[in-house]
């Protein structure tokens, strides 16, 4: 399995000698099994000045961090778009790719954490100046699913539900691509029931091939004009993965929106070749 880190590189509640935000280079291993222990993933911080924000100080830091690591990562993941150019460049440097992504779970509740019982401890700590890490993304118009992978006549798909503590089990499950995390991150309790969608579709390989290639981030239900069901990916991609064109699908839509929110958020999308197929071409834990 690769190993995926989540980064972030921004100022902290914490003033310096000369009354300047001090300035964290933050680094979490990214939970890629429903079994991960939290405990054991590799973790790194760096304090520098405000003065000292550049992508040389964070490629030093990146060097120092992958020299501690037990693995070096294939990928880093990042959710702050303002600090995009500085982030890739610093990586492009040590050969490893900056992915922009809300798929930062494990980095979201390190920083909380920091943020309750970690900070506050600290020499110049300033409680005026705590910032949570929530972040207004930019909204982008969702677009249609590109030709090469989008459904035909004989597509279906179906929105379901299952219980958390089945999840347990995931490993077990024949699945060609995907990516989940341990519910433990989302305090998910193992009877909550988890909502999902699943597409079924004759071309399920290409279609769950596409989507391992984006950074799968959210299903949201878009009660708009003309309701949908969008797939945010990235930072601000927005796909169109079905219309809700009568009264039963957009019950359902409203149905799988308030159960999600239930379920602390938390939900999944899987694609299928058909309705009695025992494997998966895609499966992804979601969040959002």
């Amino acid at each position: 399995m690769a190993t995926i880190w989540e980064l972030d590189f921004y100022s902290r509640p914490i003033l310096d000698e000369n009354n300047k935000k001090l300035w964290e280079i933050l680094i979490c291993e990214s939970p890629l099994d429903i079994n991960s222990d939290l405990d054991n993933l590799f973790t790194f911080s760096q304090f520098t000045s405000s003065k000292n924000v550049n992508s040389l100080v964070l490629g030093e830091a990146l060097a120092k961090a992958i020299a501690a690591a037990p693995n070096p990562p294939q990928k880093i993941r990042f959710f702050r778009q303002a600090m995009k150019n500085m982030i890739v460049k610093a990586c492009e440097e040590i050969g490893i790719d900056a992915i922009p992504s809300r798929r930062t779970y494990a980095l979201n509740q390190l920083i909380e954490k920091r943020l309750e019982d970690f900070y506050p401890q600290q020499s110049g700590y300033d409680p005026s100046a705590t910032k949570s890490i929530s972040i207004q993304y930019p909204t982008s118009n969702p677009i249609r699913l590109p030709d090469a992978v989008r459904g035909d006549k004989g597509d279906k798909w179906a929105f379901v539900t299952l219980e958390a503590e089945a999840f347990q089990e995931i490993n077990e499950w024949e699945i060609a691509f995907g990516e989940s995390f341990p519910l433990s991150i989302m305090s998910v309790q193992p009877d909550t029931k988890i909502p999902g969608l699943i597409l079924f579709s004759r071309r399920s390989m290409p279609l769950a091939g596409w989507m391992s290639g984006l950074e799968m981030a959210y299903l949201d239900f878009d009660a708009g004009t003309f309701p949908i069901l969008r797939l945010e990916t990235g930072l601000n991609d927005s796909w169109i993965l079905a219309n809700l064109t009568n009264a039963k699908t957009l019950a359902e839509a409203k149905n799988f929106a308030a159960t999600k929110e239930k379920a602390n958020k938390v939900h999944f999308l899987a694609v299928q070749s058909n309705p009695e197929a025992e494997s998966f071409a895609g499966f992804w834990l979601l969040k959002g």
